[in-house]
């Protein structure tokens, strides 16, 4: 029988996920989520998918919908919902009412671990759904944006059950923030635009994990990178590295391309728009449509022109153009795939031992935000070399004991 699209995408990202599927044959050993009900929001695409058959794999009733109504891919979706175990909910193009009403349907499943993509689930859980709280052993979040949310809740005393920052260990934002967004951010921007990275200037907002791969890989290509930031360390690095840097209101005049990857909110707004170049593209790497004031632009517009993937505005003679509706740039354009599949592959492996660490400690641990055990990302790590077939050094009884030491001087 001739496969379905969605499935063969499963299978093509499989191929290029050799940690997560390692882990799958030891999950089907061990059965660790046997009798456990995990909830699930994430951009529903195909490297999403091998995680969550890994999670099936172990036992586990996995219930999932999207974490942005643009990045679910339908026919994964679809196969997924022919997966023993899985329900999924996502589609794309959704409105709000309907992305919230998908979060319901998660939720009604009563979940015991939830895992997030940005924080919407375990916020709906703490102020939609509280009657469920008491059923959820715990939960881990992915990205940055959600750990800024999780940690400023956990600070106000209103995070109920203990979470791991998957994002925030050596093995996360090494790879997956820096590769995984640098090349998945241009090459969807490329492909939705047609245009030439080499020669342009392209100007990154924020030099976090994200905007430092961004800008590298960016120079690669050929560009010329302004990096913009609010943080004098990190704007001082960027300078180090070889960038030019210097303040959105400055970078506003000579960009020709324009990727913020901040997590905050108006990183670019009304005072640089009109400083702009004519045919000024403007894209978002952050997880919310927050970081370029489209609203502004809805409204002070003098026309809209929309093609796939692009919204045209006219703001006195001049256009501006934004991608993906200043979502998601690398999942929320008509041909974006988000990251590639050797990267998700350490993420999502994270993803797996940690659902398994909280399912195991979670009744332990008080309601905040905590790191992945180290234990976990080396193990993470290993798999990884292994399947390169990398061999590194050992530390010697001797070496161990020096480094242990205080008193072995010159």
């Amino acid at each position: 029988m001739e496969k379905d699209s969605g499935t063969l995408k499963i299978e093509w990202a499989g191929q290029f996920m050799p940690v997560l599927s390692r882990i799958r044959e030891q999950f089907e050993k061990e059965q660790p989520f046997n009798g456990v009900t995990i909830g699930m929001a994430l951009h529903v695409e195909a490297k999403t998918a091998n995680l969550v058959m890994t999670l099936a794999a172990g036992g586990a009733e996995v219930y999932i919908t999207g974490c942005n109504p643009l990045s679910t891919q339908d026919d994964v979706a679809e196969a997924l919902n022919r997966v023993p175990h899985v329900h999924c909910f996502a589609k794309r193009g959704c409105t709000v009412e309907e992305y919230y009403a998908a979060i319901d349907q998660v939720l009604d499943a009563k979940p015991s671990v939830t895992i997030d993509d940005g924080m919407d689930l375990i916020h709906y859980l703490h102020t939609k759904r509280r009657e469920l709280l008491s059923t959820v052993i715990g939960g881990c979040e992915e990205t940055t944006t959600g750990i800024h949310r999780l940690r400023a809740m956990a600070a106000e005393g209103k995070l109920e059950f203990p979470v791991v920052a998957v994002n925030d260990t050596p093995m996360k934002h090494h790879f997956d923030n820096v590769h995984g967004t640098g090349e998945s951010v241009l090459s969807s921007v490329m492909i939705t635009t047609n245009v030439l990275i080499a020669g342009k200037y392209l100007v990154v907002a924020g030099y976090g994990f994200c905007g430092r791969g961004l800008a590298r890989k960016a120079h690669g290509l050929g560009a010329k990178v302004i990096v913009t930031e609010v943080d004098p360390r990190k704007a001082l690095e960027a300078h180090m590295d070889g960038f030019l840097v210097m303040s959105m209101e400055e970078a506003a005049r000579l960009g020709d391309i324009f990727v913020t990857t901040s997590g905050n909110s108006h990183v670019i707004n009304s005072r640089h728009f009109g400083l702009m170049k004519d045919g000024a593209i403007l894209s978002n790497a952050g997880h919310f449509n927050v970081e370029i004031d489209i609203d502004w632009l809805e409204s002070h517009a003098a026309g809209k022109e929309s093609r796939d993937g692009i919204n045209t505005y006219l703001l006195a003679g001049k256009r501006v153009h934004v991608l993906a509706e200043g979502r998601l740039v690398n999942l929320a354009t008509p041909k974006g795939m988000g990251h590639p599949a050797e990267v998700m592959d350490l993420s999502f492996a994270l993803q797996a031992l940690c659902a398994q660490y909280i399912t195991e400690h979670g009744r332990e641990l008080a309601g905040g935000v905590y790191e992945v055990p180290e234990a976990i990302d080396v193990q993470v790590a290993d798999l990884k070399l292994a399947s390169l077939g990398i061999t590194i050094d050992t530390l010697s009884d001797e070496q161990k004991t020096y480094l242990s030491s205080w008193d072995a001087g010159t």
